[in-house]
């Protein structure tokens, strides 16, 4: 039984009263609308048709449930004595006839005797702060801009926290509409995660709130309705969620309104990086278009495929037994495709990328901070940090201690305990992490093994040209290849543990606070994913072709007696198989990614709506067969996007259009989110967040090792450094050109010191720099072996020292919080305090004149009297 709960305007006949009562309208509805409301079931409300349903649970009538059916007397009877109001409908109206739904609805005592306690901010006069300048030529962004009622679906207030005493203080014109749905649902669930459900006489601590009742099968699910159509989850769906609008700008307003600051931020920040992709793969198609503008000019790889050159070259075979001699012209086209990434171009995008980086962090913290003054944020974590206590910590924490800052006893684990938890889990992430380093070494003896299966294809002579692996692919390049996939296939399958044994080992370790929780997780998570997805690029970046060896003393994987020699790199260099390794990992991501996000949801909609009745099908029900939005569910939109910005920066070098990339599968993921936010997910509880979290530490480490990594590929992954030496040292003739580079990065072998050989060629040719046979060296390293790696040195020395200072002036020439931020938010805070003086001032005079009345007048002034009285004090 599933409907796609998609708004439309069809679905919203028959329910402008209720569209009135959430307006703050006072029609109420007479006996002839309750009964309407009885018949269309496809509404908010209980069936008196004003109290709206703030909450669902939902749960199955099991035949051997005697101790479920105990547990939800006891929470339910604990709900009603913590003032929620309750109303059940019966399984027979459902649906499936088995499934019973729990209407919650919190009254305005509740709601306003929670609100001092989370100290919620609500309004109390409409901010007369500008919003700012007109932006200069605002009219070129008029195609990308939404309505404003879009953008800005409420106006702006000056806010401050809830206090229950002062109620006439707050702009109060409606008690059922002064807090949003948003703030209803939140307050809720926090009455029903601390709620518990064992009797007075007994003192179960263990026996509280919902996420416990829902673990154990008491109640299937618990979530709050989305809002009804023509509604603001109408707008979302129109003008955010749906695919041609994704040249638009997001309604972030709007989404902060409907599904919390938490939500929003999320957004905020990945259509922060979308616009900033987009400079970076402007660049990128520039550095790729440089390649191809200079193909021809690329001396080095017309040598290589020259019948002259590369055609009488013949080189050492690259395994020991069934690999036989090769010629260099075999690698004719790798070496033409290596020089599209492996150009001048690439070195200065490399060093581009550096400074975008800095550029795109220092930006988002100035547009963080401004969301966090438009949505009042500012001082939230000192205010919220201690009403973030997870409720798992006040139960499995039994021993309690003084807290200095509050005087009251509290919770809290013991230091041995602790120390006992923390050694489990970092013994636990280390096995963890070796896993995946024994599952790399396999992919890695793969590769040695198969690639030796491969070259037994060339059985010609050394004088004729290299079979090939089908009519295009080398032994090299096919190796490369169904390696690459192999590795993405058991990063998909080492993903499946490593998020359940992340979330076990955080579960273990107790932490107090929800943010506490989300950073360690966090940590785990993006440790366990950095290991795992750039594991295998590292290795063939850094460690492929490096520690080889020479004929007649090659190294060996594990010993002369394992018979698996080392890899070598193509004369081209290895960078052409780093671009090849991170396509393959990078693209086969984000097409998973993409088909378990769009087409998995789709084609469950398309089943199970074969199943789904039309008739009597209510609100809740809809809801109920929708998609649950866990906890962690952000938290995974996350991981997927930062995995993403470590491929685009830490390995960019290797492949300039890993950014386009990016942005393509970004613009998607945009309004896929939103879809289903809007259309596949249950409304999740509105949460507050004033900023990315732990995420933005970790994008500021991935930063800086990104300058390290990606000068360590343009030093010794690519063949840049070894072809300028020997452009501006080692070129024989008056003209610096590459003509000679080939024959001159060869170095030469005596196959006659191989007595049991015995062919028509008296030497061979091997990718190094040693002095040749009969040298009273001879096989040793030569001169200017060392002189290209002190020049691999320098560069990296020069190249992390020139982006490393304009990172830095760059942070230090930006700040944080724009100034005109910084200004607002000290005028507010001005203007709040003088607003709060003279309402006591008043409040003060109205008590003094009402003592000095022989004879009062019945009730209390009006909010709005007392408003007026502010006003015209503080004002005018």
């Amino acid at each position: 039984m599933f409907k796609e709960t998609q708004p439309t305007k069809e679905e919203c006949n028959g329910q402008s009263h209720n569209n009135s009562i959430e307006d703050g309208g006072t029609q109420l509805p007479g006996h002839t609308e309750t009964d309407r409301l009885q018949q269309n079931k496809d509404t908010v409300f209980f069936r008196d048709g004003v109290r709206r349903i703030d909450f669902i649970l939902s749960y199955l009538d099991d035949k051997d449930g005697e101790k479920k059916q105990e547990r939800r007397r006891e929470f339910e009877a604990n709900l009603k004595k913590a003032g929620l109001e309750l109303e059940t409908e019966d399984k027979s109206d459902s649906d499936d006839l088995k499934t019973y739904f729990l209407k919650i609805h919190a009254p305005w005592e509740v709601l306003a005797t929670y609100a001092d306690v989370l100290k919620i901010k609500v309004p109390f006069k409409e901010s007369d702060i500008p919003h700012g300048q007109d932006v200069p030529l605002e009219w070129l962004s008029r195609p990308f801009r939404l309505p404003e009622k879009v953008m800005r679906p409420q106006p702006d207030y000056f806010t401050s926290p809830f206090d229950k005493d002062k109620i006439d203080f707050f702009l109060i014109k409606n008690q059922d509409t002064f807090f949003p749905p948003s703030t209803r649902n939140r307050i809720v669930y926090y009455i029903l995660s601390r709620c518990p459900y064992h009797k007075e006489d007994r003192k179960e601590t263990d026996k509280k709130g919902i996420k416990r009742l829902l673990n154990n099968g008491t109640y299937t699910s618990a979530f709050p309705l989305h809002d009804q159509c023509e509604s603001e989850r109408y707008h979302l769906y129109k003008n955010w969620a749906r695919f041609l609008c994704f040249y638009k700008e997001q309604p972030l307003n709007l989404i902060r309104k409907y599904y919390g600051e938490k939500i929003g931020i999320y957004f905020a920040w990945l259509g922060f990086y979308t616009e900033m992709l987009f400079f970076a793969a402007v660049m990128g198609v520039i550095c790729f278009t440089y390649g191809v503008l200079s193909y021809d000019d690329n001396l080095t790889s017309k040598e290589i495929c020259d019948p002259s050159i590369g055609g009488s070259t013949v080189m050492c075979p690259l395994c020991d037994k069934k690999c036989s001699y090769w010629k260099l012209n075999s690698t004719c086209l790798s070496s033409w495709q290596s020089h599209l990434f492996d150009n001048e171009g690439t070195v200065f995008f490399a060093m581009f990328m550096g400074i975008w980086v800095t550029l795109f962090l220092e930006f988002w913290k100035r547009r963080q901070a401004q969301l966090e003054y438009e949505w009042d944020l500012v001082d939230f974590e000192e205010e919220q940090q201690q009403l973030q206590i997870r409720p798992e910590f006040e139960t499995k924490c039994t021993d309690q201690r003084l807290n200095r800052i509050t005087q009251e006893m509290e919770p809290y684990l013991p230091l041995p305990k602790k120390c006992g938890r923390f050694c489990l889990s970092g013994v636990t992430v280390l096995f963890w992490m070796l896993l995946i380093v024994a599952c790399i070494t396999g992919v890695i003896v793969y590769r040695l093994a198969v690639y030796a299966a491969f070259a037994s294809i060339m059985k010609d002579s050394p004088t004729k040209k290299i079979h090939l692996v089908g009519s295009l692919i080398t032994p090299q390049l096919a190796t490369s290849v169904t390696a690459s996939f192999i590795n993405f296939i058991i990063i998909m399958i080492l993903n499946f543990f490593y998020e359940r044994v992340a979330i076990w080992i955080t579960d273990m370790e107790i932490p107090k606070t929800h943010l506490e929780y989300e950073n360690k997780l966090t940590m785990k998570m993006f440790l366990f994913q950095f290991v795992n997805y750039y594991s295998s690029c590292f290795y063939v970046a850094f460690f492929k072709g490096k520690f080889v060896g020479y004929p007649g003393n090659y190294t060996y994987m594990f010993g002369k007696y394992s018979r698996l020699r080392n890899e070598e790199c193509d004369p081209g260099g290895c960078l052409i198989e780093l671009t090849t390794q991170l396509v393959i990992v990078m693209t086969g991501k984000q097409v998973c990614g993409n088909i378990q996000e769009a087409l998995l949801p789709l084609l469950r909609n398309w089943w199970c709506s074969r199943k789904a009745r039309k008739d009597q099908y209510s609100r809740w029900e809809q809801d109920h067969d929708l998609q649950n939005f866990s906890q962690l569910g952000l938290f995974y939109e996350y991981l997927e996007m930062v995995i993403q910005f470590g491929f685009i920066t830490l390995f960019v070098a290797s492949f300039p259009l890993a950014p386009l990339l990016a942005l393509c599968n970004n613009i998607l993921e945009v309004r896929v989110d939103a879809w289903k936010f809007t259309t596949q997910f249950r409304r999740p509880v509105a949460a507050k967040a004033h900023n990315i979290g732990a995420w933005q530490e970790i994008l500021n480490v991935v930063a800086i090792l990104s300058v390290v990594t990606n000068a360590f590929i343009m030093a010794f992954t690519s063949d840049m450094i070894p072809r300028l030496v020997y452009l501006y040292a080692y070129h024989p003739g008056s003209e610096a050109t590459m003509s000679g580079y080939i024959n001159n990065s060869l170095s030469v072998y005596d196959i006659s010191q191989i007595p049991l050989l015995s062919i028509p060629i008296c030497c061979l040719r091997y990718r190094d720099y040693r002095y040749p046979p009969g040298h009273q060296r001879q096989y040793s390293h030569t001169m200017q072996f060392w002189h290209i790696l002190a020049a691999k040195l320098a560069f990296i020395i020069i190249m992390e020292h020139v982006v490393f200072v304009v990172k830095f002036f760059v942070a230090w020439l930006i700040p944080d919080v724009p100034s005109e931020v910084k200004a607002r938010i000290k005028r507010e805070r001005y203007l709040i305090q003088e607003y709060l003086h003279n309402y006591e001032v008043e409040k003060l005079k109205i008590q003094l004149s009402q003592s000095f009345i022989i004879e009062p007048k019945p009730g209390v002034c009006t909010a709005t009297d007392m408003h007026d009285n502010f006003a015209r004090t503080v004002w005018e």
